[in-house]
């Protein structure tokens, strides 16, 4: 097959035919990726809904160079051979994420301190990257009760930013969906059908794949902050599933097992219930080793994958401060 050529930002990229917009600069990596909040690689007719990775396309192609009249979803935009996209380079694009933040935030609390997803939440990141430090917005935000949507799983609406990716899980991992999007317009609400409790074997996985912190392990929720826990990787024996997980311990104590996410926080292999919430002791796991963080976040932060030891007193004068964290011995 025949590869077409793209320009992102400056730099030439070859991918097949059919590849998007947004999976072309994850190729190319770094900066110019676009951000994305809806968007889920291993979740069909996921994108298009949160806005933030919208791209500027200056050049449709090399057998139409039209530029495209409006900023367009990098997530289901496919691209063309000789297709010239501006990301980061465009103050336009820049612009427009920033009111997409605002947007995001007119509802969503900031209660960073105590949402359990803080360190690993994307909103949290978008909002840092291209959010503005004050709001334009005067009017009450909604409120909701929080509920069990399970007896593993606690939902706060508060949080939700409607990406729709919990309910994409159930419908493509379960075989039957039991909540969805109710009501319309700003009423929307993720919740159950009557207050049904969804007790399917892979529900587990929509927490993981929530960006925001509105869907939360009940198991975990109060009980450490991700960036005191170690993640490690580890796997069982497992009839459901393919049993590769994260497990994130503080000493010998596990606090919570998750899936294996990329470096653009997405799964490739959703996990099972029993392998999420039923095995909290070591030895019921193979240890693997420390997990390889590649994201830039507080994840990433104090996790080394080999052992310091303290230096003498006499040898501090002589070490370089900005080389110290990385010193071993």
């Amino acid at each position: 097959m025949a590869l077409i050529t793209v320009t992102i930002d400056g730099n030439d990229i070859q991918v097949e035919p059919g590849t998007t917009i947004m999976n072309a600069a994850r190729k190319l990596g770094g900066e110019i990726v676009p951000p994305a909040m809806c968007y889920y690689t291993t979740l069909k007719g996921s994108g298009g809904k949160c806005r933030a990775c919208l791209v500027k396309v200056t050049k449709g192609s090399t057998a139409d160079p039209r530029p495209m009249p409006k900023l367009v979803a990098s997530c289901c935009t496919m691209a063309q051979d000789g297709m010239v996209v501006q990301n980061i380079t465009s103050p336009e694009v820049l612009e427009t994420r920033n009111g997409i933040v605002e947007f995001l935030l007119i509802n969503h609390p900031l209660d960073c301190p105590v949402c359990d997803q803080a360190g690993e939440c994307d909103l949290q990141d978008f909002a840092f990257e291209h959010g503005k430090q004050s709001t334009r917005y005067e009017f009450k935000r909604r409120t909701y009760e929080m509920i069990d949507i399970g007896k593993d799983i606690k939902l706060h609406m508060n949080r939700c930013i409607l990406c729709y990716r919990c309910t994409m899980v159930a419908d493509q991992l379960t075989n039957e969906r039991v909540h969805g999007v109710l009501w319309r317009g700003d009423k929307s609400e993720i919740s159950t059908y009557i207050q049904k409790a969804i007790e399917n074997d892979f529900s587990g996985n929509m927490i993981d794949v929530c960006p925001v912190g509105a869907l939360t392990d009940k198991h975990f929720r109060f009980r450490n902050r991700v960036w005191f826990t170690k993640p490690v990787d580890a796997h069982r024996d497992c009839s459901k599933c393919s049993g590769n997980v994260v497990l994130w311990m503080r000493g010998d104590d596990v606090f919570r097992v998750t899936g294996r996410k990329d470096e653009y926080g997405e799964l490739k292999e959703f996990i099972c219930n029993d392998c999420r919430f039923h095995h909290y002791n070591t030895y019921e796991w193979v240890i693997e080793g420390p997990r390889d963080i590649k994201r830039q976040s507080v994840i990433s932060a104090n996790h080394y994958e080999k052992e310091t030891k303290p230096l003498p007193e006499v040898l501090y004068s002589k070490l370089d401060n900005s080389k110290w964290n990385s010193f071993t011995i």
